[in-house]
């Protein structure tokens, strides 16, 4: 059986416009971050109740970076 890395690395990458595109959502209802991510409007969850339930993949993460740590920066003085 494969691993979840070599799935992912075996998967061909496509425009999220053109996922957004192919799913039936509408420019307004998706924010673009980067080529390959989008955050969605929760409007689309009442908008197409009526369709049929489909598959959905969603990776959440924070990296820190080294100076950060996942931490807020200092109060200013």
């Amino acid at each position: 059986m494969k691993s979840s890395l070599e799935i992912a690395q075996e998967a061909e990458l496509l425009p999220i416009e053109t996922i957004a595109e192919r799913t039936g959502l509408t420019p307004d209802e998706f924010e673009p971050y980067g080529r390959y991510k989008a955050k969605i409007s929760l409007d689309v969850i009442d908008r197409m109740a009526d369709q049929p339930d489909a598959k959905i993949v969603c990776v959440a993460g924070v990296t820190p970076t080294k100076a950060a740590r996942g931490r807020p920066p200092p109060p200013s003085v």
